[in-house]
């Protein structure tokens, strides 16, 4: 017996025995991703074919280190119920391809499986989630922590090794099309979501991917992929919390976002990726690359080698689908990069094939999978129910539909896709619930329904009859916004980005950015004409980005708005607006009153006046935090923390904010209080405000709850002038705030 066979070493001795009798050619081929799984096989009937594609690459590297995609199912990969996998076919094909690599490398290394899951697993019969921004909406750690634990079950049964899953950008620029990806424009709100994420699927038993690191949401006008023109303060302070909060969950991978930082592309950025990522956060996994990113490295480079060399040296284990890591045998033999470096990145991917059991049970039972449904799994509803973030309600809300003839108008009213974002895959016949399906399900009657125009274009042919209905009625239903649907029609780039070319109904997503944050093709009019028929309005906006609606915001009686909810958003916006849940969604990310605002986010340095403009007013639409319901919050007995030394909190103790918190209406309801600190004065310039806790609690009418939120050395510590983390003594001003409502305001005071 081989030590690497030897059941009873450890992963890393097993992988260290079988690294020393591979080529050079056979670890190279460890650290390649470099095929589409689902151009892997062919689904003809009952019959599963692999392609010869896949066959040529095991030849070429005498195996196979992961494989991307085998699952994944939507317009790109051409993939559907038709032929594509589900059921017993995802795991009849699974065997194939693990059996087929194994028989076929001299030492039976099994395959890892990476497979998309940024709201949920991207395959035939996922259980989908609202989209992050929808996440970030509802304010709750902990169910999102359940809900990805949902996802991470089905992951599991179908062997997927690796999920990859958006959640370290954080949204700092509206425009862009990957906006939805974002849990919202606060490192803090981001870092508590993506530990909870990480802990959910982890938690299932499948490792996380973690993307896209790092500073992809800042970007240059909103343009996808575009430099970060940041320094390293504006990076540490708000685009590295969520990667140290997934390195603290013990997140097992991360991906390299496309972006460059001040001029270094995140590929070719070894303090990045080595002295930030493991020296300082103590990550231990393995770094993938984004898909095609390392050759763009060429742009520096020159060369495929010298690309893959740049990308290797500097932290990437993995490559994605790109031609630099296919050259890594020349690279090494021109001398542009050591076998210690191909060894160790090897290393890293051979011990994960062994931590997971694949050596020794590299097959899945062929029984039928189970289909995760809402009955069984509600954590996506319930994310949506409480994603939902009333913006205005003038009395209107909860709607009282009897005796009441009640229009539903617009192009998100029945059009389940338009709900459920980019990176989601066919949905079978009958599955989901749209806002017409919702309202008719709860009142039990049919609704008129008129559909205005379509999310983009300039077809407005249909506004007519939706203001004849309009008019015909007691109170419309206004139901707008955006789409990032590929199921309308889009073309492609070699990465999956959509690429517009013609009539598209598509607004957001991967590839789709915006110079305007105005509701897409002829909605504005068919707002507008529709509000003038002075009928009560309720709208509903459903979309992937923050848009800037003044006119909609103004002139309608309610709006609710809708991070694109998934699947089941349909029925949870219609009990939210017929008052079956009382919203609690409060904004991840703040809506600007207009493009020319931006940028909109609330904590902008306090060296200048944000936001001002001689034309404007000088604030946000409606700010990040805001959020109301149908009953009423009250703090009381608020007691601000006593002053602390900066000895006491270097050693662990944290200041406590206590106050009881009382719901003083006639409904149940969910409060989110939250806890801003502004740095009153400090050796480098602080932020006029910034997050660093929050609670979500529910309370009956009448009830008093005492809360806690409290500050520790990270929450109070800045970077310096040498870059140094540290607390300063001094004085910070306490914001505790519930929906955008300051409740109390106090001082804690750091001692020397």
């Amino acid at each position: 017996m081989m030590a690497f066979q030897d059941k009873n070493r450890t992963p890393r001795e097993r992988a260290e025995d079988l690294l020393s009798r591979l080529t050079l050619r056979e670890k190279v081929g460890q650290l390649n991703q470099r095929l589409y799984g689902f151009s892997s096989y062919e689904r003809k009937g009952e019959e599963i074919l692999l392609s010869q594609e896949l066959q040529d690459e095991v030849e070429r590297w005498g195996g196979l280190g992961v494989l991307y995609g085998l699952y994944r199912a939507d317009p790109w990969s051409q993939k559907d119920f038709s032929n594509g996998l589900y059921g017993v076919y995802a795991k009849r094909a699974y065997n194939q391809v693990q059996r087929y690599v194994m028989e076929h490398s001299r030492f039976g290394i099994p395959v890892l499986m990476s497979s998309e899951c940024p709201h949920g697993h991207q395959a035939l019969d996922g259980y989908l989630l609202p989209v992050n921004l929808g996440v970030g909406a509802a304010w709750n750690p902990d169910l999102t922590r359940e809900a990805y634990g949902v996802c991470g079950r089905q992951l599991k049964e179908l062997g997927v090794h690796y999920s990859l899953m958006s959640m370290l950008d954080v949204l700092r620029d509206p425009r862009w099309g990957r906006s939805e990806e974002c849990y919202g424009e606060d490192p803090v709100l981001c870092a508590r979501l993506a530990k909870a994420a990480v802990e959910g699927c982890q938690g299932a038993g499948v490792p996380v991917v973690a993307k896209h690191f790092c500073a992809q949401g800042e970007t240059t006008g909103g343009v996808n992929a575009s430099a970060a023109r940041i320094g390293e303060r504006e990076l540490r302070e708000i685009h590295l919390p969520p990667m140290q909060a997934c390195c603290d969950a013990g997140v097992q991978g991360v991906m390299a976002a496309y972006n460059e930082i001040d001029g270094v592309y995140c590929h070719g950025n070894p303090w990045l990726l080595k002295t930030v990522l493991r020296e300082e956060m103590g990550f231990a996994g393995a770094v993938m690359a984004d898909g095609c990113a390392l050759d763009r490295l060429d742009n520096l480079t020159g060369s495929s080698p010298a690309s893959g060399a740049l990308g290797l040296s500097s932290g990437v284990d993995i490559s994605l689908w790109d031609q630099a890591f296919a050259h890594l045998e020349e690279a090494v033999e021109q001398g542009l990069v050591s076998q210690e470096a191909v060894d160790q990145a090897a290393l890293r991917v051979l011990e994960q094939k062994f931590a997971l059991g694949l050596f020794d049970h590299p097959y899945l039972d062929e029984k039928e999978p189970e289909i995760f449904k809402v009955g069984a799994y509600p954590q996506s509803l319930e994310l949506a129910r409480q994603g939902a973030v009333l913006l205005k309600n003038e009395g209107l809300l909860p709607l009282q539909a009897q005796g009441k003839k009640i229009a539903l108008i617009g192009p998100n009213a029945h059009e389940l896709y338009n709900q459920l974002g980019d990176y989601t895959p066919q949905q079978p016949e009958g599955a989901g619930v749209t806002l017409l399906e919702g309202l008719q399900a709860l009142l039990g009657e049919q609704i008129p329904y008129a559909l205005g125009c379509p999310v983009c274009g300039a077809d407005d042919s249909g506004i007519p009859q939706a203001v004849e209905l309009a008019k015909e009625s007691d109170l419309v239903i206004l139901a707008v916004g955006g789409s990032s649907s590929r199921f309308a029609g889009a073309a492609f780039d070699t990465n999956g980005a959509a690429i517009l070319d013609g009539p598209v109904q598509m607004d957001c997503g991967e590839g789709v950015d915006c110079s305007t944050l105005r509701l897409p093709g002829c909605q504005e009019e068919l707002c507008r004409q529709v509000l003038a028929t002075g009928t009560p309005v309720a709208a509903v906006v459903i979309a992937g980005r923050p848009y800037a609606i003044p006119q909609l915001a103004e002139k309608a009686q309610a709006l609710v708005y809708s991070f694109y909810p998934g699947p089941w958003g349909g029925q949870a916006l219609a009990e939210v607006l017929l008052g079956e849940v009382n919203p609690s969604g409060r904004l991840p990310a703040s809506l600007p009153r207009s493009v020319g605002q931006l940028p909109c986010y609330y904590n902008s340095k306090s060296s200048y006046a944000a936001l001002r403009y001689c034309d404007q007013e000088p604030s946000a639409l409606f700010p990040f935090g805001y959020g109301l319901s149908y009953t009423s919050f009250q703090a009381g007995q608020v007691l601000f923390p006593q002053p602390l030394s900066r000895k006491a909190l270097r050693a662990g103790e944290r200041a406590q904010l206590r106050f009881t918190l009382g719901n003083t209406g006639d409904r149940p309801g969910w409060a989110v209080p939250q806890l801003y600190v502004h740095d009153v004065a400090a050796s480098t310039v602080r932020r006029v405000k910034e997050l660093k806790d929050f609670q979500k609690v529910c309370l009956q009418p009448g009830e008093e709850r005492e809360v806690t939120l409290s500050l520790g050395w990270e929450d109070l510590a800045l970077w310096n002038a040498a870059m140094e983390r540290t607390v300063e003594p001094g004085e910070f001003t306490l914001f505790l705030e519930e929906g955008g409502k300051e409740l109390a305001r106090g001082t804690l005071t750091v001692l020397p």
